[in-house]
Parts: C-alpha cells; structure tokens; sequence
C-alpha cells in the first residue's frame, strides 16, 4: 500500500477518529487505527466495540491496501509533521513508514484480520440541526451520573416523537431537559422512539459537530447491540446502546406555578461563586429569596464565613432553602439567557422537601431548557 495525503488533513482526520478511543484500552488491537486506501480515497476508523468513528479523505493512492496502526501514536505524529505532503506505505518488513518533509518515520503495524468489523448502521433516521443539537447536548449531559454503579443514570436519553426531539438526563439529585426541533424526512409518528446513549459519547458528538450544518441521527439493530450513529458530512459516530429501564423522570416536571423568582443569571453566578469559597465541598448554600432580593449565606470552617445578595424579584411567599453550589451553577451555565426564573415547587408530601425549577426567563415561547434540581437539608 501507498499513498500521499495532505498533511492537515489527515491530521484532522485521525485526531478525529481517535477522541473516542479510552486512554487504556485491555486489547492493545482496539487502540489502533484502521486505514484503508481506494480509488475513492482514504478511509479511517477507530472502534473499541461500544463506540466508533469513521471519516473519509481525499487522498492520492498509488497502491490500494489495509493498515492498522496505533492511533493515539499517529494522531502526536501527525499533529508535528512539518508543513508539507505526507507519504505512507507499507515498507519491506510489513511496518509502516512514513515521510514528511525531511521527517521520516517508521512504526510498526497491527494484525488487520484481527480488528473487529466496524458497525453499519441502516435503521430510521432524522436530521436536527447541528449548532441547536450541540447546545442542547451541553445543556443536559453535564446532568448525567459519573457513577458507573447504575449505567442507565450515566447516559442521556434521546426521545423522539412527531417533530421533537428531546434529551434528558439524571444522576438522581438533579434533572435536566432540552427540545430540539426533529426532521423525520416526512415520516414522523407519534410514537416515541427512545435511545440512551453514553454522555461522554454524547458529548464528544457535540463538540465534533456543532458546525457541521445537519446533523442524521439513525437508529439500527436490536438486542444486546441496538447502536446509534450520528453522521454529518464526511464523518459518522456510532454508539452502543445503554441497556436498561431510564427512570420516568419528566412526570416531576410541574405544569404550573406562580411561586417563582427571577433574577439576573450572571449576577446570581457570580455571587454564588464567591460566597461558596469558603464552603466544604459537599456543604449546601443557604438561600433565602424575598421582596428585596436574594440572599446567600454560607457557614463554612471556623476561619471564614460568606454573605452576599443580589436584586431578585418575588412573585409568591418568602423561601428559605439549601442548595448544592456547584449543581446550581452549572444550571446557570446552561440556561443561555439574560435572566434566570428560579421556581419553588410543591409536594404533597410534607416530610419532603421539592425541587426547584430553573428556566431561562423569557415571554411568549415555550421553554426548551428545563432544570429540577433538588434542596438540601438545612441543619440550623
């Protein structure tokens, strides 16, 4: 095999399908990258049997052939190559060298026949609009478990139903939701089709994408391997499915409540910032929201005690609670407007205490972002 690439773009190509591959991988042939050169051009993929990705490049092949190289090795390579065409072919002792300028090197190669076949994915699809889908992705993944003890709290849940699609996650304490418009190609139903998928996957698809115009969403296969694939231009990643029941988390979502208040979002941010300084890590921050405004009071070691407030407005009675600082501002984070509406929900249950709803404050259109977030108990 040999053909010349040009080096940026092959270098954007293999630090793509490298981002998804684990930093330790227990079979060394899952951290290599298949490359394979037609007439068509030059094909790369990387798959660690739960997620993959694939692009395609142009490239110059004087000889068509397969290769498996260590990926992670050859993305550090590629990315110092200098400024000039690159040449790969397979040498006399079946490594690998490659030429770049006057930089030369030789790398070893890895038994293609046995490198898993990457996974097709032919099932129904929809297209969402990129820019929309990568925020919406970074506006809920962050709400997803790191606790790989319950798998199904450590994806996000993509629902589609009619011209929606909705994204959700949960890691118990805190829930979070986003809209985003579904184009089904004509053939939208009202019946959901649901796919939980991992959040650092999902994450990796949104930073990947989000300017990529239309992102394709496909749904294929069944049982223990249901995979998901995202495509967009030359690039497609697909993700194994996370088996299991996601819990019924939206019926926690009010319909209704006039007990709220609305505050400025980087102000509030701000303050919280610096008031929880002086904070254990997993103490609560006290706040308390009345006509004059919001007020913030953290307790912490002996040495250093915070209080601050900023201007808030009440609708409702005065309310006293404990929240987690950092599950606050990452709601903030994530709420994408000006001023933030904080609302006080109730339970019928009087032993315990209701989470809180925070929206972006905006008039006239339905919320997109939805974020409940659950108190802490106050020890004094």
């Amino acid at each position: 095999m040999k053909f010349h690439v040009n080096r940026d773009v092959f270098s954007e190509a293999v630090s793509f399908v490298v981002k998804l591959l684990p930093q330790r991988n227990p079979q060394p042939i899952l951290a290599g990258v298949l490359i394979e050169a037609s007439d068509a051009g030059l094909s790369l993929a990387a798959f660690d049997y739960e997620a993959s990705a694939r692009t395609t490049i142009e490239a110059t092949v004087d000889d068509p052939g397969t290769i498996l190289v260590h990926g992670r090795l050859l993305s550090e390579i590629a990315s110092r190559l200098p400024n000039a065409p690159i040449q790969i072919e397979v040498g006399d002792d079946d490594g690998i060298v490659l030429t770049c300028g006057s930089a030369r090197f030789t790398l070893s190669s890895m038994p293609v026949q046995e490198y898993p076949a990457i996974p097709e994915v032919s099932g129904e699809s929809g297209l969402v609009p990129a820019e929309d889908f990568a925020t919406a992705i970074a506006q809920v993944a962050f709400a997803a478990s790191r606790d790989d003890v319950t798998p199904v709290l450590t994806g996000v849940q993509l629902e589609v139903a009619g011209t929606g699609l909705s994204l959700v996650a949960t890691d118990r304490y805190r829930v979070a939701l986003r809209d985003v418009q579904w184009d089904g190609g004509g053939v939208a139903t009202d019946d959901a089709t649901t796919a939980l998928v991992p959040a650092r996957t999902l994450t990796e698809v949104g930073k990947t994408f989000a300017h990529s115009g239309d992102i394709q969403i496909s749904f294929s296969g069944s049982g223990d391997r249901e995979i998901i694939a995202f495509t967009s231009g030359n690039k497609t990643v697909t993700s194994l499915l996370i088996k299991g029941n996601f819990p019924p988390v939206r019926r926690l979502f009010p319909e209704q409540t006039d007990h709220y208040a609305v505050v400025n979002t980087a102000e509030l941010a701000e303050a919280v910032r610096r008031v929880a300084l002086v904070l254990d890590r997993s103490a609560p921050l006290r706040f308390t929201f009345t006509d004059e405004g919001v007020s913030m009071d953290a307790s912490g070691t002996e040495q250093a005690r915070a209080t601050e407030s900023v201007d808030a407005t009440l609708a409702g009675e005065e309310v006293t609670l404990g929240l987690n600082p950092q599950y606050l501002l990452e709601a903030l984070g994530a709420v994408k407007s000006e001023f933030a509406r904080i609302t006080f929900t109730s339970s019928d249950n009087a032993n315990k205490l209701s989470p809180v709803l925070i929206t972006p404050q905006t008039s006239g259109t339905p919320e997109s972002f939805k974020y409940l977030l659950q108190p802490n108990l106050l020890l004094r």
